[in-house]
This record gives C-alpha cells, sequence and structure tokens, in this order.
C-alpha cells in the first residue's frame, strides 16, 4: 500500500532546462516523475513524445504538424521489431527530461518512480493520417498505436526500475472527457476499454504499478472495469464526476485501489488560491467520499497530485503548484 497523502506529478512543466526540471522534481514530491518538457520542442508534446516508432512517422517541427502515412515495408518493419522483442525507448530529442531524470538519480535508490505514457485513445485520435483522418478508425493503425505506447510503458518500467523497487505509469487519457459525444461517435465503449485494459495489463505484467489520468469528467466506472491500479481525477474541478460512483469506487479501493487526488489546480484559479483554502476543500470531500462509499479509513488510499500538468502555466505558477502540494501532504498527515 502507498502511503496515505503521498505527493507526485502528471508529467509536463514549463521549464527549458531539463536540469533544473529533474532537480525541481526531485526536491518537490514523494514519488518523483520525469517531466515533460513542452516549452523545450514540439516533439515533447504529448503525441509527437510517444510517436518514435510508429510506421511512417512525418514530424515538421517548424509547422508542428505530425502526420502517419505508413507503407507496406515501414509496417513490416515493426512488426519485425516487436517480433523480435526489440525495445521501445524515448529518445532523447524526444523527452530530454527523462535522460536528465536518470541522470540525477544515478546510484540512488527509491521506493516509488513515476513515468507516463499518452493513453491509447489520445494517442490514436489525436495522430492523424495525410487526410486528416485519425488512425484511430484504420483498425491497422490503431493496434499499432496500442503496441507502440504499451512498448514505451515496458521500456520505462525495466529502465526505472534499476532506480526503484516499484515503478508507477500513468496512462494520461484526456481524451475520456470527450468519448460519448458527436465528435467521436464513431468510438465504441467495448473497443475504449479493451485498449485501456490491455495498457494496465501490460504495465502490469512488466511489473509496474498502472494508473490512468483524466483531468476531467469520464465514465469512472468504466475506467475501473480496466483492471487500473490507480485512478488520477481532478478533484479541484470535478470531484463530482467521481464521487457519483460511490459503490464502484468501494469495490475498486476494497481490491486494493489507489485514489491520486488531483486537488492542486493547474488552471488559472493557481493565482489565487491558497493552502487553507485546499486544506478546507480535501477534507471536505475525503469526508463525502468516505460517506458515500462506506470507507473510514478512506485517507489511507489517497495520493495528491495537481489536478492535471503544469506545462501551460508560468515556472513562477508551477512552483507555486508543487509548493502548495508539498505543503497540504505534510498538514494532512501532522
Amino acid at each position: 500500500m502507498i502511503k496515505p497523502y503521498i505527493t507526485t506529478g502528471i508529467g509536463s512543466l514549463p521549464f527549458h532546462d531539463p536540469e533544473a526540471a529533474a532537480e525541481f522534481v526531485l526536491t518537490h514530491c514523494d514519488i518523483p516523475f520525469w517531466p515533460q518538457l513542452p516549452a523545450i520542442s514540439f516533439r515533447e508534446l504529448m503525441i509527437p513524445q510517444y510517436s518514435e516508432g510508429f510506421p511512417g512517422i512525418m514530424i515538421d517541427d517548424e509547422k508542428h504538424v505530425i502526420v502517419a502515412d505508413p507503407d507496406q515495408s515501414s509496417l513490416n518493419r515493426f512488426y519485425e521489431s516487436t517480433s523480435s522483442g526489440e525495445q521501445f525507448p524515448l529518445f532523447r530529442e524526444f523527452a530530454r527530461g527523462f535522460y536528465s531524470f536518470v541522470e540525477h538519480i544515478q546510484d540512488k535508490k527509491f521506493p516509488l518512480l513515476k513515468g507516463q505514457i499518452t493513453g491509447p485513445l489520445t494517442f490514436t485520435l489525436g495522430l492523424k493520417t495525410p487526410d486528416g483522418r485519425p488512425v484511430f478508425f484504420n483498425e491497422e493503425l490503431r493496434e499499432i498505436g496500442s503496441i507502440l505506447l504499451r512498448k514505451k510503458a515496458e521500456w520505462q518500467i525495466k529502465t526505472l526500475s534499476l532506480y526503484a523497487e516499484r515503478v508507477i505509469i500513468f496512462i494520461d487519457e484526456p481524451i475520456l472527457t470527450a468519448i460519448g459525444s458527436s465528435s467521436y461517435l464513431g468510438v465504441e465503449e467495448d473497443e475504449v476499454k479493451r485498449l485501456l485494459r490491455d495498457t494496465v495489463s501490460s504495465i502490469s505484467s512488466a511489473g509496474g504499478i498502472s494508473g490512468i489520468h483524466c483531468c476531467g469528467k469520464a465514465d469512472w466506472s468504466m475506467v475501473i472495469g480496466t483492471g487500473v491500479d490507480i485512478i488520477n481525477f481532478d478533484a479541484y474541478d470535478y470531484f463530482d464526476s467521481l464521487s457519483i460512483y460511490g459503490r464502484e469506487i468501494r469495490d475498486f479501493i476494497s481490491k486494493g485501489g489507489e485514489l491520486a487526488w488531483g486537488i492542486v489546480p493547474t488552471t488559472d484559479a493557481i493565482r489565487d488560491i491558497s493552502l487553507n483554502a485546499l486544506e478546507e476543500t480535501i477534507k471536505s470531500q475525503v469526508l463525502l467520499m468516505s460517506e458515500k462509499t462506506g470507507i473510514d479509513n478512506l485517507p489511507q488510499q489517497v495520493i495528491l497530485t495537481p489536478s492535471c500538468g503544469a506545462g501551460s502555466r508560468s515556472p513562477e505558477e508551477a512552483e507555486k503548484v508543487f509548493s502548495l502540494l508539498k505543503s497540504l501532504s505534510e498538514d494532512m498527515t501532522r
């Protein structure tokens, strides 16, 4: 079991210096995570960052465009690579924060470290072919995207396990807020659940702890049904979207599940929010969730995080996000 009110982050930070970002994470979080740094390069955004290895991928750094246009030979190479057990790492030009992070933790051993991948839904609905169609709607390319992401999660677990007793991998799925809307009528719930379940299962098989992050409303009952270990939700703006699932949350926690409470806002609200206000909010939320689930020791299953990544904030605002997070954890465990 993870200690109550332990802290970690989602992924993105607004810094341009990978060294400074790694040091920031290591001084602010109980569970250090490798920092994604979209301010450095287009390649560190959610879709490009995990695209290396996808057949026929083309990136225009100047125009900030990424498309997938595979031919049969590139597809064959992908299948040969996966069948031979080839690893699919994050490359330095796509994840400078990862490599700086690893350099900073040499000769150290942590109880927990955290990595992250873009979720298979967000990735395949965001990556498009030259005609502008998401690769999700091509069954073969959708499955390739799913396999690629699983391979990158497995590589992170293998790499970070050199420095940690256990590794957490968050599956970042902001698109879950839009599933079921008119924009995604062709996205079937069974396929959504299968893709997530396959990713969760792969992380578990590699020895990792799986988490699903969505900073908005989602069908949390469906998410729980994937077998995920940690649910990370935006408690600051969307607490009610999870609290309505009292029975499902009770069953989830009774089987060892953990709730990662995204309580510190990464929206403009961070400019005015205070530690006292956050304390009052989370105490009332935990009390209400305890009532809805019938779990008296709910705080034992609570991890604290920001509501989402901090990559879109200023460095000063990101500092406030994580300083509040750290102080909140200290106050809640006194």
